[in-house]
């Protein structure tokens, strides 16, 4: 169905502001204690140097597919849509700061612009679509995703800071309704949360879900929800000014938009037990090798396996210079910041060779480089890095990250729980996410629909080069292939 496949098929039948259900209690020491009336009387959230770097690229993009709920669970679709947005606004409750909004302050006087979250209640977004052209095969039935993907979500090729500068809602969503199923595809701007706290959301909101329709306990307030309370209270140096003063005399100078190159998706899964035995081969050559010191995880077995895989397809000589940027969370590697803290909280790591190299060593030195990356990770020298960026701001572009199809990007994590997001009828067939960041060399890794050990990877690149990458039989004999339709 070719022409369902394309633009224009997705067509919204309602658009809202949704704010949270009540308003929440004061939460000490979370940074935000309700809204008030008042515009320039609300509680603000001061934003950190990690979020701050993230306010110049696009939201937050990912949604799931899930299956048609039947007629005892969902009723008609506007039973549906209703049911989603009452959760959704009982959700937000909970996450209060996600209705707010961002906001600027420039200083005329020593021209800097500091920004910050300020909580006013205003609401989120909350969308109402249908595409009843679209099947749910049409989505899963090939590694390529037809491009009516990005059209379930909202606020498309928005950079975080066009939200200060524009007034728009830090968060949406988009519940399209398709022949047979139903996709909910969210938006987050990437200066109020990672990836962590995105997932946090979703899942908190299909819990909630879950039990109004009768799956489960009674999860309305926090106290009867598995997931764990947020924490709004930015993690800040001690010495670091709040908010920060920034040398620009308006926000819209830190803006730059990145020229968007033609690119194709596929999303690829590695079953559970091809990830073991590439992880066991990648272990196994540097054993070989005579490194003991590092255990290669399963994801850099992977990850490593693909970026192998991408140089060839990219046809690089093997001189030429490539590296991969890879995600670090720092929950857990920096103390002060709790589970539930819901700003970000991550660095990048890199990975550098030749694709020469790259070739030649084989898959165990690949995977080897990408562990060291992670490895590299160290508190103090972090500190030290905010530090100086208080002092230097510089600002993540995707751009810079992809390098002009020499370079690769991973985001995201397998360990975030996107299959456990069962509204009330059922887990999720599948996850996907739209436009937001999408550059030639972007991959975002998530859990395998199996779990239990399988890995996707949603891989963006060039379209000739994805061309190979899909003829590529060394790559693929790791990889499922989807069932036709």
């Amino acid at each position: 169905m070719e022409g369902a496949m394309g633009c224009g098929v997705v067509h919204v039948v309602s658009q809202r502001m949704v704010r949270p259900s009540t308003s929440p209690p004061t939460v000490k020491g979370n940074g935000c204690h309700g809204p008030k009336a008042e515009e320039e009387d609300s509680e603000v959230i001061h934003l950190t140097p990690w979020d701050i770097r993230l306010i110049s690229v696009d939201y937050i993009q990912k949604g799931i597919l899930l299956p048609k709920p039947p007629s005892s669970v969902g009723g008609d679709d506007n039973d549906l849509v209703n049911a989603l947005q009452s959760s959704f606004a009982r959700a937000l409750r909970l996450f209060y700061p996600f209705a707010g909004r961002l906001a600027s302050e420039e200083r005329g006087d020593d021209g800097t612009v500091s920004v910050f979250l300020r909580c006013t209640g205003e609401g989120a977004e909350f969308v109402h679509a249908v595409a009843p052209e679209v099947a749910v095969a049409d989505i899963v039935s090939s590694l390529y995703t037809p491009p009516v993907v990005w059209e379930f979500f909202p606020l498309s090729l928005v950079l975080g800071a066009d939200a200060a500068i524009e007034g728009l809602p830090v968060l949406a969503v988009k519940v399209t309704v398709l022949a047979d199923g139903v996709f909910i595809g969210m938006t987050l701007n990437h200066s109020v949360g990672d990836g962590t706290a995105f997932w946090h959301f979703f899942n908190t909101w299909s819990e909630i879900n879950r039990a109004a329709a009768g799956v489960g306990s009674s999860a309305d307030l926090q106290d009867d929800l598995s997931t764990p309370p947020p924490v709004f209270e930015r993690w800040f140096l001690e010495t670091c000014p709040v908010p920060i003063p920034m040398p620009f005399r308006k926000l819209e100078h830190i803006v730059r938009r990145f020229e968007r190159t033609a690119v194709k998706e596929c999303f690829f899964t590695f079953p559970a037990a091809s990830v073991k035995k590439l992880k066991a081969r990648a272990n196994d050559e540097m054993a070989a090798g005579g490194a003991t010191a590092a255990t290669i995880s399963s994801l850099q077995a992977v990850l490593a396996h693909f970026w192998r895989a991408v140089c060839r397809a990219r046809r690089l000589t093997p001189e030429q210079s490539t590296f991969y940027s890879v995600v670090v969370g720092c929950r857990g590697r920096v103390n002060g910041i709790p589970l539930g803290y819901l700003g970000n909280a991550l660095v990048f790591g890199k990975a550098e060779a030749t694709a020469g190299e790259i070739e030649e060593k084989g898959l165990g030195w690949t995977a080897w480089l990408l562990n060291r990356a992670v490895a590299s990770f160290d508190e103090a020298t972090m500190r030290e890095s905010l530090e100086r960026w208080v002092r230097r701001p510089d600002f993540t572009y995707m751009d810079n990250l992809s390098s002009a199809g020499t370079a690769l990007v991973t985001g995201s994590s397998p360990r975030f729980d996107v299959f456990g997001n069962d509204f009330g009828w059922g887990k999720p067939l599948a996850v996907r996410s739209g436009s937001g960041n999408k550059a030639d060399g972007k991959a975002t890794v998530f859990e395998g629909p199996e779990r239990g050990g399988s890995i996707s990877l949603e891989v963006c690149i060039a379209p000739d080069a994805l061309e190979r990458l899909v003829a590529d039989q060394e790559f693929m004999d790791a990889v499922t292939t989807p069932p036709a339709a």
